[in-house]
């Protein structure tokens, strides 16, 4: 069996923080799975922006798993703003990663909730998480402008990155200080799943208008790379070069890959 959910939101409750890529990102990461991963299109769910609420999300990614065995390849790719929820209660900072939903001015999706969502996953099945959003805790001192969408550059961009003051949330204290929790308690080894995400902790994913269409920086060159490589490669020779993609084109983000190392080696949605 081979499934997939791909989720992509376009659409903000906050002024000035709608997106322009994230819906081309999901169907092009449908359509790839469907054309050249032998993904049948029945079982190939997209949400797109209203559709993507945390309920529908987390039901899809639940649906995702039910039923799955040895052997089967499972995909979720994310398109959208990420945010972090701090924790300041004790003498060390340090935060939650989050996905933003459509719904997210009453609803986050936190990392913690993903790990507990993939906790009964098999042995033997093949999870690959693809997120092209921000979950940083180090970025939160930039101006509440570098997140809002403006001309400043020729390509339109914009950082998937939504500012938790724009949910009335705590900021971290001390955000170049502060450890992301889920890193101290969930080893790489440890992880089911192989996730590919857009950048670092410390650096914005972009969302741009490229090649005469938006994406996100991250999804565009990853897909470049797959073609290029005639749909052959495995995580790790897709994570180096998708790294010196973005940098080749001026993108200031660097894609973490993490799993297992027997994860990172196998090939791409297998």
């Amino acid at each position: 069996m081979k499934k997939a959910l791909c989720v992509g939101i376009n659409d903000y409750p906050y002024d000035g923080s709608d997106l322009n890529g994230c819906v081309n990102d999901a169907r092009s990461w449908a359509e790839l799975l469907v054309n050249n991963f032998g993904f049948a299109g029945n079982d190939v769910r997209l949400l797109l922006d209203a559709e993507a609420t945390k309920a529908n999300v987390v039901d899809g990614l639940k649906d995702l798993l039910a039923g799955s065995k040895a052997g089967d390849v499972l995909v979720f790719t994310n398109s959208s703003h990420g945010t972090y929820v701090a924790d300041t209660s004790g003498d060390e900072e340090k935060y939650d990663e989050a996905l933003c939903p459509y719904d997210c001015a009453d609803n986050l999706i936190i990392d913690d909730e993903l790990r507990e969502i993939f906790a009964p996953l098999k042995q033997g099945v093949s999870l690959t998480v693809i997120s092209d959003s921000c979950h940083s805790g180090t970025v939160t001192r930039a101006a509440l402008s570098d997140c809002i969408p403006g001309l400043r550059t020729p390509d339109d961009r914009r950082a998937r990155f939504l500012n938790p003051a724009l949910r009335g949330d705590r900021l971290l204290e001390n955000p170049w200080r502060a450890r992301q929790k889920r890193k101290s308690r969930y080893p790489e080894s440890k992880m089911k799943e192989v996730l590919l995400s857009g950048s670092n902790d410390r650096e914005y994913s972009y969302d741009a208008l490229i090649g005469g269409t938006y994406h996100g920086a991250m999804t565009y060159y990853a897909l470049q790379a797959i073609r290029e490589a005639n749909y052959q490669l495995t995580y790790q020779q897709l994570h180096t070069r998708l790294s010196y993609l973005l940098d080749d084109a001026g993108y200031p983000q660097h894609p973490q890959l993490e799993g297992s190392a027997a994860h990172k080696k196998r090939l791409i949605f297998t």
